[in-house]
């Protein structure tokens, strides 16, 4: 069992969805081959989801951890379980949380909305259109000059990024990632500049989810 990330960059604030990936996979000897893995998690002072509670390898479970308001200035640890057959792995990732709020969801959403359109108009195999409902959460509240915000659909993870400095160089970018098959980005896009109104572009996917 693999746990997506090891270690996040940087502290989570209350309230934000700390999300965690888990792939399995079979032990080579036969024992159980393609078998599904019951997937379980713990943490203190968060609520606490896993979603599927079942996976087999080449799925992706997403462990989903809240940290509520008296977190703040401790450091947490999710303990996350895999078991099958009478058998089980641990890992334990931990993180710490501090005193925040989350300011970033407006301008997040207004940068997301950028691509709506011109991804349905484009990628129409994405499913992604202007009626796709999405649950946001800020990531890495205390990254400086490029801010970063992750998007929740029923499909799809995307993570949206952008850089505060003045044009030209005021560019925005998504990944996006299928959820609950793909443990890393298979697709992104960029505009190279929000003032110059210019049309997103395909670029090459990021090796691994920001967290």
């Amino acid at each position: 069992m693999q746990v997506i990330p090891e270690r996040i960059k940087g502290e989570a604030i209350a309230g934000q969805r700390c999300v965690f990936l888990v792939v399995v996979a079979d032990d080579g000897h036969g024992r159980s081959e393609g078998k599904a893995v019951s997937i379980s998690a713990t943490a203190s002072v968060s609520s606490v989801t896993v979603e599927p509670q079942a996976i087999a390898p080449r799925q992706v479970a997403e462990v989903t951890v809240i940290p509520d308001k008296t977190s703040v200035d401790k450091t947490l640890a999710v303990t996350i379980r895999g078991e099958r057959d009478g058998l089980e792995d641990t890992k334990t990732v931990t993180f710490s949380v501090i005193d925040g709020e989350d300011g970033l969801g407006p301008a997040a959403t207004e940068m997301r909305d950028k691509f709506i359109s011109w991804l349905a108009a484009n990628h129409a195999e994405l499913g992604i259109t202007t009626e796709t409902k999405w649950i946001g959460t800020i990531v890495t509240p205390r990254w400086l000059v490029v801010s970063h915000y992750l998007f929740f659909s029923s499909d799809w993870e995307m993570h949206v990024s952008w850089h505060v400095m003045i044009p030209p160089h005021d560019w925005v970018r998504i990944d996006l990632r299928h959820r609950f098959t793909e443990a890393i980005p298979s697709y992104a896009f960029e505009i190279s500049s929000v003032s110059a109104n210019g049309e997103p572009h395909a670029i090459d996917p990021p090796e691994s989810v920001w967290r």
